[in-house]
């Protein structure tokens, strides 16, 4: 199997646009005022793992897009990445912590669906999966404490600052 670079090019385009939500919703004051668990990672984690995660994501793609039998693995990709671009402006843009644990709940079984069906086509993209699943694994832990720990800003979200 060759690698194609321009196939791999293509999916990191759509990993990059995922990546940008980050920038154009960032936390903010908002999010740092709300309770989270102790367990919660430092600010500095999130650009580093996503970072690594979103190449891994594009390898993977790019590594069994064209094999035969890889419908149902692009389908679940294209839907997690759809999903993944959403996250970020409903939890951060809109400070919709309830409809944020939706969307990770709904990227979570993409992701995990995306994982089952690549590693049958090709099980090392598969396993360039799993820290990707981990790690929305923890996302979505951290949505749900963060809602626990703030029922009134999940009940009442904040208007939007100008």
């Amino acid at each position: 199997m060759e690698f194609d670079w321009a196939v791999f090019t293509i999916f990191l385009g759509a990993c990059s646009a995922a990546a940008a939500t980050g920038s154009m919703f960032p936390p903010g004051r908002w999010y740092d005022a709300l309770q989270k668990p102790s367990w919660n990672p430092p600010k500095w984690v999130f650009p580093v793992v996503w970072s690594v995660l979103y190449l891994a994501i594009a390898v993977s793609a790019a590594r069994v897009a064209d094999a035969p039998g890889s419908a149902m693995a692009m389908a679940f990709w294209a839907f997690q990445i759809a999903l993944n671009t959403l996250w970020t402006p409903v939890f951060f843009g809109l400070r919709r912590i309830k409809a944020g644990m939706v969307v990770i709940g709904l990227l979570w079984v993409s992701v995990l669906g995306t994982v089952v069906f690549t590693f049958q086509v090709e099980p090392f993209s598969g396993l360039l999966l799993l820290p990707y699943l981990a790690w929305v694994t923890i996302a979505a832990a951290l949505n749900a404490a963060v809602w626990r720990l703030n029922p009134e800003e999940a009940n009442t979200p904040r208007e939007i600052e100008a």
